[in-house]
């Protein structure tokens, strides 16, 4: 299970494994990732330990003061939290050690002090080292926005592919899910639909690594990078992946020295004290019409640049990511799902007579056709064989090349 630890550093969260733990093995398990030395921590179920001011305070805090007390006893579950007060100081995950700064002659509650945990700073330095997109898909995305869209209404989907052990990340395919796309883009996420996306991205070794959208031509003369409403869609699928090296790209048309129009894209992280943040339900999520789109709300205040505010520019919690380019195993030619022309068999056929002269391997290495034929096809068998093939390149046995040819022949 997992325990939140909350202490003078804000909130974290300790792995237990056995459910008859005890407050002994906890400390141990909290020494071993949280970096406190056992003979350091006080714990309590009672979140006033957190208000102590000497030592001798502590020791009214008595409900984990028996090493030997099962956790299961202390009616702890999977999500509770636990107070930690501790002596010394701390490397915190993911940045300095943060101490709350009272204020002369105010008592501070609970609310105050953990407002005070929440400095909101600049992130210098992302968990990905870069992001690379595949030359087709990205040019499929931005083209049918472009072309189809005019930039007049926003559109998005999920990025595909891999990471490497040094943080890069590979975008080889973006699945467009169901959605509306007006000035606010909404998904009408079908789960059976990702099971299939998910199913084939596993066969082609690949998975999900970031959210891409576009701006809208309508948001040319904004003075920020990211506003109020995205940085809360980017920030709840960031949270969602559980991945570090999540990506939210940014597709936008601006205008070029010479007057003409040039399609930009930008890369970003969002911050880990902004993920930290929307998971525990510091954002205000109604967003009203008189609220500047370049600020975020918060339900509390946070500290920013030493001041207590409860409005946070958005910049505070982007991380730039550097952007390459690469030409990936999959091609991008095969009509794209959920556009406003829906895909057919008779699209299939045209896809193979077009490629004929290709290895039939090659003529199905293409997630959107993949996807397509997954409709069809047995998820837990057919759907994992044929990414397989598209994968290693090896050739699609001649079962599957007389189904796919009838099914292109059966409109």
């Amino acid at each position: 299970m997992m325990l939140r630890i909350r202490s003078r550093d804000g909130l974290e969260r300790v792995s237990v494994d056995n459910p008859h733990t005890t407050v002994a093995e906890l400390k141990v398990l909290i020494q071993s990732q949280l970096q406190i030395p056992v003979q350091n921590q006080t714990l309590s179920a009672n979140q006033n330990l957190l208000l102590a001011k000497a030592p001798h305070d502590l020791l009214q805090f008595t409900d984990m003061a028996n090493p030997n007390t099962p956790l299961s006893s202390l009616n702890l579950t999977h999500g509770s939290i636990v107070f930690l007060a501790y002596e010394g100081e701390r490397t915190v995950r993911g940045g300095p050690a943060v101490h709350p700064a009272g204020s002369f002659g105010r008592k501070m509650t609970m609310d105050d002090l953990i407002a005070k945990q929440m400095r909101v700073t600049r992130q210098e330095t992302s968990h990905c080292e870069s992001v690379s997109f595949d030359r087709d898909c990205a040019n499929a995305f931005q083209h049918y926005v472009n072309e189809s869209l005019a930039f007049a209404v926003k559109r998005g989907g999920f990025m595909y592919g891999v990471v490497s052990e040094d943080g890069k990340v590979e975008v080889n395919f973006i699945y467009e899910p169901p959605q509306q796309g007006t000035e606010d883009l909404l998904f009408m996420r079908d789960l059976e639909e990702e099971k299939l996306v998910d199913a084939i991205a596993m066969g082609l070794g690949m998975r999900r690594v970031g959210f891409i959208f576009t701006q809208t031509i309508m948001q040319d003369k904004k003075d920020y990078t990211l506003s109020n409403k995205e940085v809360l869609q980017a920030v709840e699928l960031h949270a969602e992946s559980g991945l570090k090296e999540w990506v939210t790209a940014v597709v936008k048309l601006e205008v070029n020295e010479d007057g003409g129009a040039e399609i930009h894209f930008e890369a970003f992280q969002m911050s880990d004290m902004c993920v930290r943040l929307f998971k525990d339900g510091w954002f205000e999520t109604e967003i009203r019409d008189d609220d500047d789109p370049k600020l975020s709300r918060m339900k509390k205040d946070v500290v920013v640049g030493g001041k207590d505010v409860k409005e946070v520019d958005n910049d505070f919690f982007l991380v730039l990511v550097k952007i390459i380019d690469h030409q990936g195993p999959l091609s991008s030619t095969f009509p794209i799902e959920n556009r406003n022309t829906d895909v057919t068999m008779k699209a299939l056929r045209n896809h193979l007579e077009r490629t004929r002269s290709l290895p039939f391997v090659k003529r199905i290495s293409d997630f959107h056709l993949l996807l397509f034929l997954s409709r069809f096809l047995d998820i837990s068998s057919d759907v994992p064989a044929l990414a397989e093939c598209a994968q290693t390149q090896c050739a699609v046995p001649e079962g599957y090349q007389l189904l796919i040819e009838s099914m292109a022949n059966s409109f």
